[in-house]
């Protein structure tokens, strides 16, 4: 057997207050709990138990696999997830490795007889009765063990005589291993009333970084969360207050990394009213899928720089909220101005992600009307002609709204002068076929009877234009046919 003690400061950040970082810490370090410090230990060995203020590890039946006792400790202290070093002991039985990183935390020398010198405040089952032994002139576990079993028994309870028997190896050690559960769901007593946004994501960081290891250890990634947290007060102003209040992040891909999350819920918080101060925090998974690591590259241009497009997409959508980024979604429509719609960036974001992965990583294209824009700046939308114009000469633009045309008495179009038709007519008659759900609540229900041309101005300008044919002018159709402008060349 070979057991491993690992106990972490008690002045550590993961110890400290929750409502606010350690002074020492950096200002975006996250500390787990002490549960999920468990679950990081789980990669080493499956039997891992918390004994009072150690983490005890049971590591002899995969020692082997991680090259020895040595290349192991090495490999806990590189990975350790808390802010602080970890302290360590090993030996062959589990109490006398806790009572040796004991002796270590307080800074005293281990003794060269081991069990047998050790101090008996190291031994949990003899804590209660240090004082009376002491009087007795009993002060090392090999002192107590001489006494006759049972009369020790008797006065002292068999707590105290089974640990000692099991310091000796005259009885087996068992223990209550940590497991993992199949949904993460963690809650945090906040030291105190918390009731402002940055106070409250720096006490949620905490849970983020539970959330992490609990991630790495299942071999998943989050797709959604929720952090709720408990208002301290009923009612406000006579008006009952809800008891909790309660957030829901998304992502397109599975996440393991905590700092684009951690970016979203602070966004989300930044724009989220707290209705009283907060005195608990619940951190729940709502929907994760298992997690594959990105392949990795030696050619230098495969290496990527910067975010991929869904993580921007969602960090600008919680910044400005969800309809603020929209992305243009193509119609089966033969009308310009109706080939192209919008809809919110983060309902496509499974498809760009899906895109992405497909993607090669070396020279990324996208088409035109694949990037997504604010909403603020859907005016002139540029149109992609390679796979809905049949014509090869279709503008760059188009305007939001066609422009009405003056006309000479001749009946020619003009706009900053007359206008000389280069090429066309170019037919499209489309509209009168029942419109999609989405199409009815923006186009118009008219159909649509048009020649486009393409027309040069005086400036040698080249504009984009088309004629109303009778059919579908209110007028009648012996008036006299009515030009606009549509789309512009740069």
């Amino acid at each position: 057997m070979h057991w491993i003690a690992l106990q972490w400061p008690p002045d550590a950040p993961c110890a400290a207050s929750a409502a606010r970082p350690a002074p020492e810490a950096p200002p975006d370090a996250t500390v787990p709990t002490r549960e999920a410090l468990g679950w990081w230990a789980l990669q080493f060995t499956p039997h891992v138990a918390w004994v009072d203020e150690a983490l005890l590890l049971e590591v002899s039946g995969s020692l082997r696999l991680w090259g020895g006792p040595r290349a192991l400790l090495r490999r806990i202290h590189e990975s350790n997830p808390a802010l602080v070093d970890v302290e360590s002991s090993q030996a062959a039985i589990g109490i006398i490795a806790l009572a040796m990183l004991r002796q270590r935390m307080q800074g005293r020398p281990l003794p060269a007889r081991r069990p047998a010198a050790l101090p008996l405040a190291t031994l949990t089952a003899a804590r209660p009765h240090v004082a009376l032994l002491s009087r007795l002139g009993l002060r090392t576990w090999g002192d107590v063990h001489a006494l006759p079993r049972a009369p020790m028994v008797r006065r002292f309870g068999p707590d105290l005589r089974r640990a000692l028997d099991i310091a000796w190896g005259l009885a087996p050690e068992s223990y209550l291993w940590l497991t993992l559960p199949d949904r993460f769901d963690q809650s945090l007593e906040l030291p105190a009333r918390v009731e402002d946004a940055p106070a409250l994501l720096w006490a949620a960081s905490r849970l983020l970084a539970s959330l992490q290891v609990w991630l790495r250890a299942r071999q998943q990634g989050v797709l959604a969360f929720e952090l709720a947290w408990t208002l301290d007060l009923k009612r406000l102003d006579g008006r009952e207050l809800p008891p909790t209040q309660s957030l829901v992040i998304r992502t397109a891909e599975a996440q393991q990394a905590m700092a684009h999350l951690r970016r979203l819920l602070a966004e989300r918080l930044a724009r989220t009213p707290m209705l009283a101060p907060a005195t608990w925090l619940r951190l729940r998974s709502l929907d994760t899928a298992p997690w594959g690591a990105p392949s990795v590259s030696f050619l230098p241009e495969d290496q990527r720089t910067g975010d991929p497009l869904h993580v921007f997409i969602e960090r600008v959508g919680a910044r400005l909220g969800p309809a603020s980024v929209q992305t243009p979604t193509l119609r089966a429509d033969h009308r310009p101005e109706c080939m192209q719609g919008w809809r919110p960036a983060q309902k496509a974001l499974p498809s760009v992600a899906a895109r992405q992965r497909q993607q090669a990583p070396a020279k990324p294209s996208r088409k035109r009307g694949e990037l997504p824009v604010l909403a603020s700046s859907k005016a002139d939308t540029p149109q992609s002609h390679d796979t809905h114009l049949p014509d090869a000469l279709a503008p760059t633009w188009l305007l939001r709204e066609p422009l009405p045309l003056e006309l000479q008495a001749d009946g020619q179009p003009c706009h900053g002068g007359p206008l000389r038709l280069l090429t066309g007519p170019r037919r499209v008659e489309a509209g009168w076929w029942p419109q999609a759900p989405d199409q009815a609540q923006h186009d118009s229900p008219r159909p649509a009877a048009r020649d486009y041309y393409i027309a040069q101005n005086p400036a040698a300008e080249l504009l984009w234009i088309y004629r109303e044919r009778a059919t579908s002018a209110r007028h009648g159709a012996g008036a006299q046919p009515r030009w606009f402008l549509q789309g512009l060349y740069a």
